[in-house]
């Protein structure tokens, strides 16, 4: 399983480096603490001449259990929740600069 999802992560990275010519790329959040991620990029980014950078594995934490344990807490000191505002869901996001 992890070899397939690092395959697709590489090759949807690999695929926005091109299509923006930017040459360096910035992996955080939980999944840039996955080493095997990390060395597939670093091969790919070397192959294709573009430069990868992640913070300390330390510092690559899942921000989903960050906003779980923050809503926790607001709960915990008496704040209740908000009520959600609308928003739109666009599982193909665009890399253009007029997405």
């Amino acid at each position: 399983f992890q070899d397939a999802v690092v395959e697709v992560l590489v090759a949807k990275c690999a695929q926005a480096m091109e299509t923006t010519g930017l040459s360096r790329l910035v992996v955080a959040g939980g999944v840039g603490a996955n080493r095997a991620l990390r060395a597939a990029l670093d091969a790919e980014g070397a192959r294709r001449g573009f430069d990868v950078y992640y913070p300390a594995p330390e510092l690559c934490t899942d921000n989903g259990a960050m906003i779980a344990f923050a809503a926790a807490l607001r709960l915990q000191h008496g704040v209740p929740p908000q009520p959600t505002r609308a928003f739109s869901v666009r599982p193909r996001w665009p890399l253009g600069a007029a997405a």
